[in-house]
């Protein structure tokens, strides 16, 4: 603040200063001495009385007698008679006396705390008169200024030297400084505490210790401790009485407050030491309490801008950052395998884990700044959690996928689908056992591909691309294969129907996937059971000459007919499965049949029966009737053909209830990739030593724990040396068991 009276007054004084000058140059012609006039003891008196005078006028804010021309050309005469080292003494003692005589008022002043406001106005009044009256008088002494004083560079300048009497004489004093500080820190104490305080009175006398050079010993340690403990207090009360969010806000509003005082009137030295008293106080001490009290919550709320601010708080504490890392990893750990290890939700596992990733990825973005550590935190701990349940995630994710690709999936759109297929193959990268993966994908791939239940097969071939671009070309070549082998059934289907038009047979539609599931596709009126035999000993013997050294396999479950049927309403075609056309057949002989005769008669599996006699009586084409009427088929019900079926459409399509896959079919899977893990684990050990010849047992273990891509246990490990030294592949160091040797 005194700057700024300095500049301004400056400003004013130095063009009265320079108007003065030039009326002193036409008035006396400085440069021709003949115009001075003669320098005698009486002539220095009068001169020095004159400007004794108006320095006191000046102090005592009265009128000037003299022009300020007049005393400026004085000033300058003394000055040029060489008798500037007494002037400069004379005037400093004027102006310390002046000031001397100043202290008593503050001395004597009340000392009650209700007149702390009216010392600091009265301390600020003298400061401000202080710097007007010293900027005027400087303005008369310019020219001893910058002629003696500045080529003597012991002497401080008029201005320097009313401040350091100022300094010396008021400011310095115990008292009055001790009274003054108090003052000054209960202001801000009452602003803090939501009082409104004169800004601008704070600014002044915060302005006036820092001119004099006492702000740092004086006021900024006093006002850090008082800070400190402020906050101390304050943070250790609040986080009793607030939740996390209102926590944080108060904080972010405490230090916009802190902030806004070193713009308003604090010296902009003291922001970073009042800044990080107040981090340190209500974020560093509590910084784990918060953790544990409010971030499992505010991510469990999705409270996007309570995180953002966390981060913003704690990336300014000290190891704030890395405190929120690992909260936040654990978070994640905690949440995705309470995902992963319930048994119960493995129906939603695969759409929950997808979720759960969204949500942390949309953190990452909007409230951790795209932080590399947080998102690299974030997928150590997704590895971490989804790998604790072996084989079971990937063994979901597989069937997943097969939901979406499967055709009927209406609930995407292409450019969906292929959101949702991306998005799928990062949850696979923190899968360990992708060869579980591989093998239900391929036989749920095989089955889209034999009953033409494929939604898209440029969403097929984008997924495979996908995969080999993850786990390279030999993950896909057998999947890859099935495609090629759907090409080539086509070719095989056209020669087996010249075959069957040669034997007089019903059209038969033949396809075969891969050489491992073949289907047979009857399309007729009617066809008994005996020329079905009849047909897949045909298409047997046209197989076997096509590809000798292959087994075909029957798969009934995936055949289906179309059967042309008479209701009263007319005729109907009746798109169905291989088992319902069966069923429907035996309608041709009788009206009504029991569970039992229907069983004895085709031969179904009972399982498999209940689910196609309920896809017939109890679906929505009910071509059957069943009695008594209800959704389950139970032994004692009995069918007839329902004759007054109808339906708007000519071709209708009853389908088949799905069995889903048993428990039987999935240890089978799972059984397969147990035994080919047993066959890369055997070929692994055998290149290593093949190549090492000697190896200890750590350093085995340790070369095949590098080679294999699947998890594996130390006791499978060791279980399968053990078997290859039973087949005589390596053997053991004879005086050292833990040391193997290759045997050739």
């Amino acid at each position: 603040m005194a700057e700024d009276i300095q500049h301004n007054q400056k400003a004013n004084f130095n063009g009265l200063t320079k108007s003065a000058k030039s009326g002193a140059s036409k008035k006396l012609t400085i440069k021709n001495f003949k115009d001075r006039p003669e320098l005698t003891d009486s002539y220095t008196e009068d001169t020095w009385i004159k400007l004794r005078d108006a320095v006191s006028a000046i102090q005592n804010s009265t009128s000037i007698k003299y022009n300020l021309e007049e005393l400026y050309q004085a000033v300058e005469n003394l000055c040029s008679y060489k008798v500037s080292p007494v002037l400069y003494k004379q005037l400093r003692q004027v102006c310390e006396d002046h000031i001397q005589a100043q202290i008593h008022q503050f001395r004597e002043y009340p000392s009650s705390s209700l007149d702390s406001l009216s010392f600091l106005k009265r301390m600020n009044r003298c400061w401000q008169d202080h710097c007007s009256q010293t900027i005027m008088i400087r303005s008369i002494f310019l020219f001893l200024d910058r002629t003696y004083i500045l080529q003597n560079s012991l002497l401080p300048s008029i201005w320097d030297t009313g401040l350091e009497l100022f300094r010396t004489h008021i400011v310095s004093d115990g008292a009055v400084q001790s009274r003054t500080v108090e003052g000054i820190l209960e202001q801000i104490e009452r602003e803090r505490n939501g009082e409104t305080v004169d800004r601008s009175l704070l600014r002044s006398l915060l302005g006036m210790l820092s001119d004099l050079q006492v702000y740092k010993d004086s006021f900024e340690q006093r006002f850090l401790t008082e800070t400190n403990r402020l906050y101390a207090a304050e943070g250790q009360r609040l986080m009793q009485e607030r939740d996390v969010p209102e926590y944080l806000h108060h904080v972010s509003r405490r230090l916009e407050e802190e902030n806004d005082r070193v713009i308003s009137y604090l010296d902009q030295s003291t922001q970073k030491p009042l800044i990080a008293t107040v981090e340190k106080q209500l974020l560093g001490e509590h910084m784990n309490a918060i953790l544990q009290k409010g971030l499992w919550m505010l991510l469990d709320e999705n409270r996007v801008c309570e995180l953002t601010l966390l981060y913003e708080l704690l990336s300014k504490v000290k190891g704030g950052l890395m405190t929120l890392l690992q909260a936040w990893r654990d978070y994640i750990k905690s949440f995705g395998g309470e995902i992963v290890s319930s048994p119960e939700k493995d129906k939603e596992l695969v759409q929950e884990l997808l979720d759960f990733k969204d949500k942390m990825d949309h953190v990452t973005q909007r409230c951790f700044q795209r932080n590399d550590n947080f998102i690299n935190a974030m997928k150590e701990a997704f590895e971490n959690f989804i790998n604790k349940r072996p084989n079971k995630p990937a063994e979901l994710i597989a069937k997943y996928v097969d939901s979406k690709l499967r055709a009927g999936n209406k609930e995407a759109t292409e450019e969906e689908l292929e959101r949702i297929l991306d998005k799928i193959m990062i949850i696979f990268r923190f899968i360990h056992g992708k060869d579980v993966f591989e093998a239900f994908y391929k036989k749920d791939l095989a089955k889209r591909l034999l009953v033409g239940k494929s939604a898209s097969v440029d969403a097929e071939k984008s997924m495979l691309s996908k995969l080999k671009h993850e786990c390279g070309a030999a993950f896909t070549s057998k999947l890859e294969g099935m495609f090629k082998d759907m090409e080539l059934s086509k070719d095989i289907m056209i020669q087996f129907k010249q075959v069957c038009v040669l034997h007089i047979f019903p059209i038969l539609i033949f396809r075969t996937c891969n050489g491992l599931s073949d289907q047979c596709v009857c399309v007729c009126v009617c066809v008994c059971v005996l020329q079905m035999v009849k047909l897949q000993e045909v298409c047997k013997l046209f197989y076997l000459g096509k590809h000798s050294g292959r087994k075909l396999q029957w798969q009934p479950t995936l055949g289906h007919a179309v059967l042309k049927t008479e209701f009263k309403e007319g005729k109907k075609e009746l798109q169905v499965s291989l088992f319902q056309t069966l069923v429907l057949l035996m309608f041709n002989e009788s009206d009504e049949y029991s569970v039992e005769e229907i069983r004895t008669a085709t031969g179904i599996e009972d399982g498999e029966l209940k689910r196609t006699l309920q896809s017939l009586a109890c679906g929505k084409a009910r071509v059957l009737n069943k009695m008594p009427r209800g959704k389950d088929v139970e032994d004692a019900d009995r069918f007839h053909f329902n004759s007054d079926f109808t339906h708007k459409l000519f071709r209708i399509k009853i389908n088949q209830i799905q069995m889903k896959e048993t428990v039987e079919e999935q240890v089978s899977t799972t059984e397969r990739v147990f035994q080919d893990r047993q066959y890369q684990i055997d070929a692994a050990l055998v290149r290593i030593m093949k190549m090492r010849k000697t190896l200890s047992h750590n350093l085995l273990v340790s070369e095949l724990y590098n080679q294999l891509k699947f998890p594996v246990k130390p006791a499978d490990l060791k279980k399968r040396i053990e078997s290859l030294i039973d087949r005589d592949y390596m053997e053991r160091d004879k005086e050292n068991p833990n040391q193997y040797h290759y045997v050739a």
